[in-house]
């Protein structure tokens, strides 16, 4: 192997995105991926019938349509088309009304009702100055911001709990169910920090550039991401995982997409003890249980804006959304859980047949749960959609171990990476101002257990080749 041959593991979009980074950078780049296909977390597959395209993992785009790097690479000109829903977002209640997120803040305030203004309040600041925002967000915590001001503002709404922003905002739970289905896709109990910001944050990418679909299933996302990658030099080999770092002496870096428990698997005994310590410490989220289904015609919501909106969150109320967080997070079963579920084919004719479509749907279950979620998540869809059940074709159940199994980085079906509470929001995987270095000289880590986290926007890869490159120069 050449030295300046650079191996990155993984080929998922934190795994492609740092491949990207150092071909560009004009290293010869091999990306070996264990599975038989590229895509991780972004990967599409017929999983209920012929001709049904359903995304395994990730569905809904919106980090992914901000990301400093995607926008950067232009993504569009390799094949990736970003389909935007009118709606992007639509929350049901029982007595037949929605709220709905539009791109629109003004639009999105009107659907929420009495705390509309308290809401506009909030996010027009910082939609005014979402680029600046989001590279912040989006950049290692451990640096001076580029713009302390405005960071310092966000931070007094964010970095802290999303009911406690709730209690000091809104008053009205029509608007607090809103923002808690939003926030609760962090994995975490929605009385902890920084869990506000996570709503903050994905209501932000929704009013700057949309929650779009990857048009033909999000593993476009990756294939685009290939094409770059091909365009500079590099290349893919699938069912070729990394198994032991003493296959790479040649490598002039090896990049990880990797967890950490994963890392230990073929590095551990190579690390200070120390190291390897702060890695075996690291905590994971709980996890989801995912049903896909085939259907004969589009879910028949009661409420016509969910007809209109590619993202729907199921939680009646703000106090039910809550307690779905905390009993996934400490181990117990929800009968009624909160639901996200997403609709592609009504705005993508493509994934399925003539008249035909498909829907995606988790609910949060405690890690490595083994309970079967499916009639549970089925009656809450039917709850706010009557005869739901009787436009099933055919359904796929994923639990937690069973996602795990399409995509080894999804430890107890975590499909963030690991918790993102507050210590591990300032260190993640470990306390370092570098956090993608390893004491390796050559070994970097580049997987959603690396700042800035859960979500596909690639900015993980890009910022640990970054690390490489600083590291190689010197």
């Amino acid at each position: 192997m050449a030295q300046k041959t650079v191996v990155v593991a993984g080929a998922g979009p934190n795994g492609l995105a740092a491949a990207v980074a150092m071909a560009r950078a004009g290293f010869e780049v091999v990306v070996r991926e264990a599975a038989s296909e590229i895509g991780g977390g972004t990967r599409t597959a017929e999983l209920t019938l012929p001709g049904f395209l359903h995304d395994v993992c990730s569905a809904v785009h919106p980090m992914g349509a901000v990301s400093p790097f995607f926008r950067e690479l232009a993504l569009e000109r390799y094949g990736l088309v970003w389909v935007h829903p009118p709606i992007l977002m639509a929350h049901p209640f029982d007595d037949g009304s929605a709220a709905a997120l539009y791109r629109s803040v003004s639009e999105t305030a009107a659907s929420i009702g009495a705390d509309g203004r308290a809401y506009h309040k909030l996010m027009q600041p910082f939609v005014d100055r979402w680029e600046d925002v989001v590279m912040e967000a989006l950049s290692p915590p451990l640096r001076i911001p580029r713009h302390p001001l405005l960071m310092a503002r966000f931070g007094m709404s964010g970095l802290r709990s999303a009911l406690g922003l709730l209690r000091a905002r809104f008053t009205d739970d029509r608007a607090c169910a809103f923002f808690a289905g939003i926030a609760a896709h962090t994995l975490l109990p929605l009385d902890r920090s920084p869990s506000a910001a996570f709503g903050m944050m994905l209501a932000l990418a929704g009013h700057a550039a949309g929650w779009p679909f990857a048009r033909g299933g999000s593993q476009r996302i990756a294939e685009a991401l290939c094409s770059v990658l091909r365009a500079h030099g590099g290349s893919v080999e699938t069912g070729v995982p990394v198994t032991s770092l003493d296959e790479l002496d040649d490598a002039a870096a090896v990049l990880l997409d990797l967890t950490p428990r994963q890392v230990l698997g073929i590095a551990g005994d190579a690390f200070p003890q120390s190291y390897a310590r702060q890695l075996r410490r690291f905590r994971h989220a709980p996890g989801v249980f995912k049903v896909d289904w085939a259907l004969s015609q589009p879910i028949p919501w009661t409420a016509p804006e969910c007809g209109r909106a590619g993202t729907i969150h199921i939680g009646p109320s703000t106090a039910a959304i809550a307690a779905s967080a905390q009993a996934a997070w400490y181990g117990r079963r929800d009968e009624y859980p909160y639901i996200i579920l997403a609709q592609p084919t009504l705005f993508d004719s493509s994934r399925a047949p003539a008249d035909r479509h498909t829907a995606w749907a988790y609910c949060h279950v405690p890690h490595g749960s083994t309970l079967d979620m499916t009639p549970a998540i089925e009656g809450q869809v039917e709850r706010f959609a009557p005869g739901f059940r009787e436009t099933i074709l055919a359904r796929s159940a994923l639990s937690p171990a069973a996602l795990e199994l399409h995509n080894a980085n999804l430890i107890g079906g975590d499909i963030n990476g690991g918790v993102h509470d507050m210590r591990q929001f300032l260190f993640r995987p470990v306390a370092s101002r570098d956090p993608y270095r390893t004491p390796l000289e050559r070994v970097f880590l580049c997987s959603a257990s690396t700042p800035p986290g859960a979500a596909v926007h690639g900015m993980c890869g890009y910022h640990a080749a970054r690390s490489a490159l600083r590291r190689i120069a010197s």
